[in-house]
């Protein structure tokens, strides 16, 4: 079904590229914020004197502010206005991040983070319905998937930074860096304007605000399932890129003896990974649809993990986490393209937000049951767990009859455009 206001793919307006630049630059901010506490992790074990389990909070409690901004920017952005809500959640999570630099105790270090997930959380929904609002349907998975390696350049940056200042200064130091995204709001308020359908949604109105709320994406049977379906998806995906991603640098510093920039180099390796993950998973989710597409990611997921274990030297370190990038977190770009694409138009955003950080909060807990994990079984149990998890979601992702219909559409819509 075309979409009267969105350009053909081939032709992409200044308008559109602007969407993809802040979208992108918006994620790589949020992703670098997020990634100053893997890189500062193992610094705040030691001058915090905690545990495990309560570094593995950190991730946790930053989920669950993620889940209360997603939900109530998710809300905001269909009401009044994406744009708008899109800058107001980057200047929470900057501001919330420098803000850590005040933190001396776990106690202020867990409420810090909750506020940052707060701005974070609703930032992830509102910036891929940007996307799909401004870009036909067919090039949706691959554009969220370039809005998602933009958030991987910023954990690339996160290591790059991390790797000086915590050489030269404390992990405080380091979340003072979090302010930089401020700078990106005045650029979206300038350049990025609402969608044509929201504008005259409002104008009918009268001005008024679009009633919305989350029963809607409970109304039938059917939605409920595909929306308790999608959910458990996205709570696997988050469990795996949480997981490895807040707890592998400490484990190849633990594993091969590596100082904080030695991990560093890991952790590039296999962000780039993920960024050629990303790309190959939105090139074949809009050419061949969704089933294929997580099909073949979540069972190499099951199968890469186990990478890990066999690393002996710096070589097969890099190898390994090129390899678990790929595969494990290649499909994280996906989710918001299908969400926007299985829900109505007028609801995307709290499609994306409730879905996608209901997901995180659950799937953030997967940073404490790691560090329960290493601190009394081997890393072979760990990677297990993470196994057990991606069979889990392939069996579920089957079930999922809008992946079918999605398929049906878009070879139909192929069809026409040939």
């Amino acid at each position: 079904m075309k979409e009267a206001t969105v350009a053909p793919s081939k032709r992409f307006n200044t308008h559109q590229k602007w969407v993809i630049a802040s979208t992108s630059s918006g994620f790589a901010l949020e992703n670098m914020d997020v990634m100053f506490l893997s890189f500062a992790l193992s610094s705040i074990v030691v001058d915090l004197h905690i545990s495990g389990a309560q570094a593995g909070f950190i991730s946790t409690i930053t989920n669950l502010g993620m889940l209360v901004g997603g939900i109530i920017f998710g809300l905001l952005a269909d009401r009044y206005g994406r744009v708008k809500t899109f800058s107001h959640t980057i200047f929470i999570f900057a501001f919330a991040t420098a803000a850590l630099y005040f933190a001396h105790n776990i106690y202020l270090l867990y409420l810090f983070r909750f506020i940052a997930g707060i701005g974070a959380g609703g930032e992830y929904g509102v910036g891929i319905t940007l996307i799909a609002d401004n870009f036909a349907k067919k090039d949706i998975g691959r554009l969220t998937s370039v809005a998602a390696i933009g958030g991987q350049i910023g954990a690339i940056l996160a290591a790059l930074v991390a790797a000086w200042i915590l050489s030269v200064s404390t992990w405080n130091v380091l979340f003072l860096f979090g302010l930089v995204p401020v700078a990106l709001t005045f650029f979206v308020r300038r350049h990025l304007r609402e969608d044509t359908d929201f504008v005259e949604r409002q104008k009918a109105n009268q001005g008024k605000p679009t009633k919305i709320s989350i029963g809607r994406l409970f109304a039938t049977p059917k939605l409920t399932y595909q929306t308790i379906a999608l959910t458990l998806m996205v709570v696997v995906q988050i469990a795996g890129y949480f997981g490895l991603m807040n707890w592998l640098p400490t484990i190849m510093q633990q594993q091969l003896d590596l100082s904080v920039s030695g991990s560093s180099v890991w952790m590039i390796t296999t962000i780039v990974g993920m960024c050629l993950g990303m790309m190959t998973f939105g090139t074949i989710l809009d050419k061949f649809g969704p089933r294929l597409a997580f099909g073949i990611f979540l069972l190499a997921s099951v199968l890469s993990v186990f990478a890990i274990t066999l690393v002996y030297d710096r070589t097969t370190m890099l190898l390994a986490g090129a390899v678990v990038g790929f595969f494990s977190n290649g499909m994280f770009g996906g989710y918001g393209a299908v969400i926007s694409q299985l829900y109505p138009k007028e609801i995307r955003s709290t499609a994306n937000n409730v879905i996608v950080n209901i997901g995180r909060a659950i799937g953030g807990f997967s940073s404490v049951i790691i560090g329960m994990l290493m601190d009394h079984y081997s890393l072979l149990v760990v990677m297990g767990f993470l196994a057990v998890l991606y069979v889990i979601s392939f069996t579920i992702m089957l079930t999922i009859r809008g992946f079918k219909k999605m398929q049906v559409v878009e070879t139909k819509a192929v069809a026409t455009d040939d």
